[in-house]
């Protein structure tokens, strides 16, 4: 027999032995998400299943965030927490009130922060009193156009946003301590282009080393990352050893979406969920898991799955 033959050959037996043994086979579309193991506090983010897909209004992304076990719905503004609170719901995490896209105008640039830092304490003070548990606000460290509008006036200089990011957060952590909310800061990717669902080309914080660096210089347990899944693989990788080194020090928010596309986490993409949940628990992450994927078929069957493979 040839050498080919007979290594194939016993590869396919190994790997029969292997599932037999009681490795896990993969998951299948429909997974069921019933009873859920409650290690993970499931949360939905509205915009990709009002935007895309069945494009469901905000009292059905509650309704089945709540038929699907997730206690919260998350990136929702003041206006909608009474409709989460008809469902019993938490928002994980809300925008910081900048108005349009709110990634563009961010804490590294002198022109915008000071705008950034009273939309956000307008906010803080909002969720301070909201009729439902609103625990963090989102931020950015913005576009590094020193104008977002007139790109020729130029770029601001990595070292020198991080700086002024810095400050702004040291800001917002005394505004976060006098309304008892967290400031969690969101890293996005650069390289996926032309799709402002997918990527931001010219995000100054498009490094996850870099916006850990400003966290660990901000120094307070008021500021953390949003630690997105999706962002992060496109641009770093080395997801489960990055959470092992930031851990809860650093992590404060989490957001899933497959690998490349932004879609549904199934078997058509690299990410391997179950294993970076863990790689979670096991440094002792106990916030929220929002997933944030962009449908491509089913959302509501979609969600079941995504859940479903991160319950671990």
């Amino acid at each position: 027999m040839k050498r080919r033959t007979l290594l194939r050959n016993s590869l396919a037996a190994s790997a029969v032995a292997l599932l037999g043994g009681g490795m896990a086979a993969p998951r299948t579309r429909g997974a069921s998400t019933a009873p859920l193991r409650g290690n993970i506090n499931h949360s939905i983010v509205t915009w990709p299943y009002m935007y895309f897909g069945e494009k469901w209004d905000l009292p059905t992304v509650c309704k089945h965030a709540r038929d699907l076990g997730c206690k919260s719905v998350e990136l929702a503004g003041p206006d909608d927490w009474a409709t989460l609170a008809e469902f019993g719901l938490d928002c994980a995490i809300t925008p910081n009130g900048m108005p349009g896209e709110p990634y563009l105008k961010g804490l590294n640039n002198p022109a915008y922060q000071a705008e950034v830092i009273e939309t956000t304490r307008k906010t803080m003070e909002a969720a301070a009193n909201a009729p439902i548990k609103v625990p963090s606000v989102i931020a950015f460290t913005g576009f590094k156009w020193k104008d977002v509008d007139d790109h020729s006036k130029g770029i601001i200089d990595p070292e020198e946003g991080a700086k002024n990011t810095v400050a702004g957060l040291k800001k917002l952590a005394a505004l976060g301590e006098k309304n008892n909310i967290d400031i969690y800061v969101e890293h996005l990717n650069s390289r996926f282009e032309h799709d402002n669902f997918r990527g931001h080309p010219g995000y100054q914080g498009d490094d996850i080393d870099y916006c850990a660096d400003i966290i660990r210089e901000v120094g307070s347990p008021r500021v953390k990352l949003l630690f997105d899944i999706y962002h992060v693989q496109v641009m770093n990788g080395d997801l489960v050893a990055r959470i092992r080194e930031y851990g809860t020090d650093l992590i404060g928010h989490i957001h899933t979406a497959g690998v490349p596309g932004r879609a549904e986490l199934d078997d058509s993409q690299e990410n391997n969920y179950p294993a970076i949940m863990r790689a979670l628990l096991e440094v002792g992450y106990e916030g929220y898991v929002g997933h944030e994927f962009i449908p491509t078929r089913d959302p509501l069957e979609g969600l079941r799955e995504a859940i479903a493979v991160c319950d671990v």
